[in-house]
Formats: structure tokens, C-alpha cells, sequence
């Protein structure tokens, strides 16, 4: 017998109340205000802040949140090109600010940019180059030089020798060589812009080459358009073609370099690096003259952690961790280094904890015992060895942010159920707390260390008016059974009018990706974020909205996340399909008419659900989805799936493959400019469709990426989901 638990989190609201439209939730008018970035001042006391208008940076009291002083204003310094800081960053001594303007995106985290250097006490303003944009500037530690990259080469600028800009590599090429930053993939799945580093006595830069000369080449087609208009393509369109690993295909290959400033050349470290092996990270080193560098297999289960010394070449491993099936991106971003020590997050044991290592690569001890795991690790202070950190120790749907000394205990720093996180003063002697739940939008207070609160940062009273004036959805977490013994945890959202007597259509959203969590109390929650303004716009329209995190998301340790290891897609179709047919049981909800939709991972997941066999959905929307892993990026899919050669049964298993078995009405969307899930997915998706005879309706939008954007479009996208699912789930 399947059993619910429901946490009833809203209440219906009595009165008139103002419609909620798509257009609304589009043009951000219930947007949520949030801390916006700043950055922690070497003082303790202080941080620094981009003004709301972008044309200064503001220095700002913890404690008072005053504005204590002007760092940078771009009227003062009179230059017509400078009109509008885009980021920033101060020199190591505090001397220079290296400012970006006239930003252009690139991919998910990559953009180059005009960079200026600004001289605090002489406050002059002098381009960092005059020969074209640059990309990823980074500071010596020194502060004497800034490195960039431009057009796939390395270069530095020695401020301190009159803007003198010297050329450290030459064979950078498009789509051949790629020096200093990441190629497409590594940027997409490692998560990093940069792949250089100097040493600490600013007497060496390193950075990772790329060379992808043999890997194969995608190519996207755009089109004139509209908003933006691309005249050139008016008559024929054009075309953007860059290297793009898939599964089991070639990868780029890589190798890391040191440049000696004071000889004027460049030599390769020494790395050890594995058969088809990753370099995910470089990093500023520990010592005067090293540079730290990771090091990967392909099956991603093995990390090696190297100091480099730039002067001798010479490589000495530090820390070695393997783990079952694959380690998590988010685990190695969340290494930290102390001077000391080395902190390794790691599911080793189960779920995410804290280990102690020294630099000798001895494991001093495990620093955490979170219940579900930790999931943020803020930083460590050498002289009191405390750790700041954020985990699931309550709940997998909940956050709290914590301390723990040296004796091992543990001081919880933000008391309030729901979603906390953190941002620290320099010295640990503040912190700026950030708390929603599925209920409030974000609110942001400082407090001492020792938990007094001192003000109020952010509090988002007027959205909170604003959202009084709508009639207020019923909110419920709930948890149930499957037949398959698996307890899943989901949220459903009820019309503010809720009938216990009626009988509701169902819309199911998901995204189902492993390691990632929707069922979250935080204002993050919803098909859409925003505290699920758009899952509350459909239950306008007479729909109960519900979520369930299925067997392969985070939250509840590295055995059900990881369970999907091989056979990404299977599981959590069964489980997605699980919770239809619980769903149907209800009394207040009609099982005949249960639709389910999601974007990416989520787009895959749908067409799996509504191909498993059990027939429960009558509609779906998939957009911009995968629907075979042999299209998808290698680094990604042989992380969960290793190669198509070594695994030829779990790529077998895909939507594709499973067209004809295709059950319910179906709504495909895609962006033609798609660089990250390719436009390909849907094409032969389809095309099996066609051959199946299978009905089906299709959405593409022209010269758009996967996040379908810009201008009138997410409009128009978010509408077309909502009619056809009322459509179909209405006959």
C-alpha cells in the first residue's frame, strides 16, 4: 500500500485578487531581488559592490551596510569608452583594478571583453590593450603583470613596465589550438572559463593547451531573424561550426606549460597524465613557485591533485581520489586550499563530507558528519581550524549553513527552516545570510559570527506585496512509495480554489538529472524558479502542478543518485511513470489526464516517460531535449555512461529507439542555435516519429540556444507549453 506525507505550506487566500499572465512572469515583474555580487574586502569590515546604474564600484560597512567610500567611478575618469563596469577585479596589493567593459558572450561562461587597468592613487585609466578584445584577465599575485588570452593565445601585460604586452604563445588557431582557456567541453562540464595560473612569486605563468585539431566538428546554421536582425543571412544563412566531442569520439588533447618571464620562454610540465586523461583545473599554488593542476581519467572515477614547480618542470602527486562509478564535478570545484591544508569534499562514504588532507598528501582527518551530506564548503580558518560550510543536515530539501571547530563540534549559523547559504568577511568575522523557503522570497541579513544580526540587506517587501494581490496556490511537499520499494519525495501546487471533491487534471514537471534536486524548499522551487510563478499560472488554468525527484537526483546520498550509473534514463522514467499512476489513486485527481513536461535532461526524461510502456500520460512537452547520448558531449555522458564501445546496451536504451512506443499527445520545442544539446537531437527524434507514424507537434526557434531566449521568445515558448497541455489535457 503506497502511503503520502504531506507538509501543507500555503493557505487559500479570501478576496479579489490580480490575474497572473505569462507576459508577467517573463518581464521579471515577480522577478525576486537577490544579493547582488560583491565582493569581501581584505579588511574585514568592508565590501566592495558594482553600483545599481554599473558605473561605479562602491565601498560598503558590514556592519552598518553604509556607503563608506567611492572605489571606482567611471565619471571621474572621463574616458567616452569606459561608460558601464561590467566586473571588476582589484589587484592582490590593492593598488590597480583591472575593470571589463563592452562584454560579449561566448558560451555558458566564456565572454570576451574590453579590460582597463585603473591606478588607485594616480586614478589613471589605461586600456590593457590596443589590439583587440581580450578574454579571461587574470592578476599576478604580484601584481605586477595581467594575463589574457586573445584569439587562442596567450599574452601578458607588465603594468609596471609601461603596458608592455608580450606574446607567449603562437599557435593558437581556431577550431586547431586553443592556449589558456577551455575548449567548448571542458568550459561546459568541468565548469571553468580559465586554464591559466601564475605562480605565487609571479615569476612563472602556466596554462593548459588544447590542441583539438583531430576532434570532430558541429556545425549550427543561423538565419536572419528577427531581434536580434543578422542581415548578412538574409539570403542564405550562415554558419557557426566549432569542435564538439560526442560520446566516445575523439577528444581534444592536452598538455600544461610554464613560461619563465626572466628567460623569456616556455617549456611543458611534466604531468602525468592518464591514457585520453582530463586537466579539469590550474590553480595558484601553495608554494612561491608552483602552480597546482588536476589531473582525470576518462571514466572520470580517479583524480589526482599535482603540484607543478613552473622552474623545474617537475610534477609531485598530493592527493589521489577515487571513488565508485565517477566523481562529481561539483566535488572537485569544491576543493579548497588553506596554505596548510588541502580540503576534499568526497562521497566516499556514502554522502558528501569534508576530508583533512596535509600537503605531504596524508589524510589529516574527516572534518563533517552531515546527515545528507554537505554541499557548499565556504572556507577554512587556519588559526582558529574552524570550517564554514553548507549542508543537508535536516532535510535533502533543506540548506543550513555551519561551523565546525577543531574538537569536531558543530554550531549551526542559520537557525530558519528552508534554504540557507552564505557569504563570509574576509576574516570569518561576518556573514551575509541568504534564506527563502517555498513560501518567502529571498531575504538577506548580516550577522557577527557569533549569530547576532545586525541589519537587514535584502528583504523583498515589494514583491511580497505584489504577490499578496494574487490568490494564493496551496503548496505541499508529499513523499510516497513505489511499487518498486522506492520512497520519493515531490511537491504538488493546488489551485488557490482548491475542491477536495473535484477531480483535476495533472501537470508534471520534471528535470530528473543526476545528482540534480527540484523538490527543494527554497524560492528557487518551480518548473520556473521564481517561487513557481509559472506553476501557479497554471493552476489558473485548473491544473494541479507536481514535481517528484526520481532515482538519480541529489540530495540522499551517492547510492540513490548514482544508481542510474549506466543506464541514465531507465530508472527515472520508471519512477516518473510511478508517480502518474499514484497520482491517478488520489481522489481529488483524474488519472486519464496526467501530462508530464521538461527542458534538457527534463525534455529526455519526458520522452522516456511517455515511452515506458505503461501508457499514464495523455500529453507532454519536451524542449530542447537529448534523445540519444551518442549526440551528447563526451565528458558529460561518459561520466554517467562511460563510452558507447564499452556500453553499447545503455546507449541503446533512448527515446529514440523507443519512438514507437511513443503514448500521448507530444509537443517538441528546440533552438536552432542550440550549441549545447544540438538541434540534431530533435531532427532524428523526429524522424523516427514519422516513421513510427506517430502523431506529434514541433516548435523550433530560430537562432536561438538551449536556455530559447531573447526578445519576445521565452514568451512565446512558455505560452505555447501552456496551450498545448490545456488542449490536450482538457479534452
Amino acid at each position: 500500500m503506497m502511503l503520502v506525507a504531506a507538509l501543507l505550506l500555503g493557505h487559500v487566500s479570501a478576496g479579489a485578487a490580480d490575474t497572473l499572465t505569462i507576459k508577467d512572469i517573463t518581464s521579471g515583474k515577480y522577478a525576486a531581488e537577490n544579493l547582488r555580487s560583491l565582493t569581501p574586502l581584505a579588511d574585514g569590515e568592508s565590501f566592495a559592490q558594482i553600483s545599481q546604474d554599473r558605473d561605479k564600484i562602491l565601498k560598503y560597512s558590514f556592519t552598518t551596510g553604509k556607503q563608506t567610500g567611492v572605489v571606482f567611478d567611471t565619471e571621474a575618469v572621463g574616458d567616452a569608452r569606459l561608460k558601464s563596469i561590467d566586473s571588476y577585479s582589484p589587484s592582490p596589493d590593492n593598488s590597480r583594478i583591472l575593470v571589463a567593459t563592452n562584454t560579449q558572450r561566448i558560451y555558458r561562461r566564456s565572454a570576451t571583453a574590453d579590460y582597463f587597468v585603473y591606478e588607485v592613487d594616480s586614478r589613471r585609466l589605461t586600456p590593457l590593450s590596443m589590439n583587440g578584445q581580450q578574454q579571461s584577465a587574470i592578476w599576478s599575485p604580484d601584481s605586477r603583470r595581467v594575463a589574457f588570452v586573445r584569439e587562442n593565445n596567450v599574452f601578458v601585460v607588465d603594468v609596471a613596465d609601461g603596458m608592455k604586452e608580450t606574446q607567449v604563445t603562437t599557435d593558437g588557431r581556431r577550431n586547431e589550438v586553443i592556449n589558456g582557456i577551455p575548449d567548448w567541453v571542458n568550459e561546459e562540464e568541468f565548469g571553468l572559463s580559465t586554464s591559466m595560473a601564475f605562480t605565487a612569486d609571479g615569476s612563472h605563468l602556466c596554462w593548459i593547451r588544447y590542441d583539438e585539431s583531430d576532434v570532430r566538428t558541429y556545425a549550427l546554421q543561423f538565419f536572419k531573424g528577427l531581434s536580434p536582425e543578422k542581415k548578412e543571412y538574409e539570403v542564405y544563412p550562415g554558419e557557426y561550426a566549432y569542435k564538439y566531442p560526442k560520446a566516445g569520439e575523439v577528444n581534444a588533447s592536452v598538455s600544461a606549460w610554464s613560461y619563465d618571464f626572466s628567460a623569456a620562454r616556455a617549456a611543458q610540465l611534466r604531468l602525468p597524465l592518464p591514457h585520453e586523461g582530463y586537466i579539469p583545473r590550474i590553480l595558484e599554488g601553495t608554494g612561491s613557485g608552483d602552480v597546482l593542476l588536476y589531473t582525470m581519467n576518462r571514466h572520470q572515477d580517479s583524480l589526482c591533485i599535482y603540484s607543478a614547480d613552473a622552474a623545474t618542470l617537475d610534477c609531485r602527486l598530493l592527493v589521489t581520489e577515487s571513488v565508485p562509478r565517477y566523481v562529481k564535478e561539483e566535488a572537485m570545484g569544491g576543493i579548497a586550499y588553506t596554505g596548510k591544508h588541502i580540503l576534499v569534499p568526497s562521497d566516499r562514504d556514502g554522502t558528501m563530507q569534508v576530508y583533512l588532507y596535509d600537503y605531504d598528501g596524508h589524510l589529516v582527518k574527516r572534518l563533517t558528519d552531515a546527515k545528507y551530506g554537505v554541499t557548499v564548503v565556504y572556507g577554512y580558518d587556519e588559526k582558529t581550524r574552524r570550517l564554514y560550510y553548507q549542508a543537508a543536515g535536516v532535510s535533502p530539501m533543506e540548506r543550513e549553513v555551519y561551523v565546525a571547530d577543531a574538537k569536531g563540534k558543530v554550531r549551526r549559523l542559520t537557525p530558519r527552516a528552508g534554504w540557507n547559504s552564505a557569504l563570509f568577511s574576509a576574516d570569518y568575522k561576518y556573514y551575509i545570510a541568504t534564506w527563502s523557503d517555498i513560501h518567502t522570497p529571498y531575504e538577506c541579513d548580516v550577522f557577527t559570527i557569533k549569530g547576532k544580526r545586525l541589519r537587514s540587506v535584502v528583504d523583498n517587501a515589494a514583491l511580497k506585496e505584489k504577490l499578496a494581490r494574487l490568490d494564493k496556490p496551496v503548496k505541499e511537499f508529499f513523499s510516497f512509495t513505489t511499487s518498486e520499494g522506492v520512497t520519493l519525495n515531490g511537491w504538488m501546487v493546488k489551485p488557490a480554489d482548491f475542491d477536495p471533491a473535484k477531480k483535476y487534471p495533472v501537470v508534471m514537471f520534471q528535470y530528473s538529472g543526476p545528482g540534480s534536486q527540484q523538490v527543494v524548499n527554497s524560492w528557487g522551487f518551480g518548473s520556473m524558479g521564481q517561487g513557481g510563478i509559472y506553476d501557479q499560472y497554471l493552476t489558473q488554468q485548473g491544473f494541479i502542478v507536481v514535481c517528484t525527484d526520481c532515482r538519480g537526483t541529489g540530495g540522499r546520498g551517492a547510492e540513490f543518485e548514482k544508481c542510474t550509473y549506466l543506464q541514465i534514463g531507465e530508472l527515472e522514467a520508471r519512477d516518473q511513470v510511478e508517480t502518474a499512476i499514484w497520482l491517478g489513486k488520489q481522489p481529488y485527481i483524474d488519472g486519464g489526464r496526467i501530462g508530464i513536461w521538461g527542458w534538457s535532461y527534463g525534455g529526455f526524461c519526458t520522452l522516456m516517460s511517455m515511452s515506458e510502456g505503461r501508457g499514464v500520460f495523455k500529453a507532454g512537452v519536451a524542449v530542447a531535449p537529448p534523445t540519444n547520448w551518442r549526440f551528447y558531449d563526451s565528458i558529460y555522458t561518459e561520466r554517467f555512461m562511460r563510452t558507447p564501445q564499452e556500453n553499447p546496451e545503455g546507449y541503446a536504451v533512448n527515446p529514440t529507439v523507443r519512438a514507437d512506443r511513443l503514448h500521448g499527445a507530444l509537443l517538441v520545442c528546440h533552438g536552432l542555435a542550440d550549441d549545447n544539446v544540438h538541434p540534431q537531437n530533435t531532427f532524428e527524434y523526429t524522424e523516427a516519429l514519422v516513421q513510427a507514424d506517430k502523431d506529434f507537434k514541433e516548435q523550433i526557434y530560430t537562432n536561438r540556444n538551449h536556455s530559447i531566449y531573447g526578445a519576445n521568445t521565452r514568451h512565446h515558448l512558455l505560452r505555447q507549453i501552456a496551450q498545448f497541455l490545456i488542449e490536450q489535457l482538457n479534452k
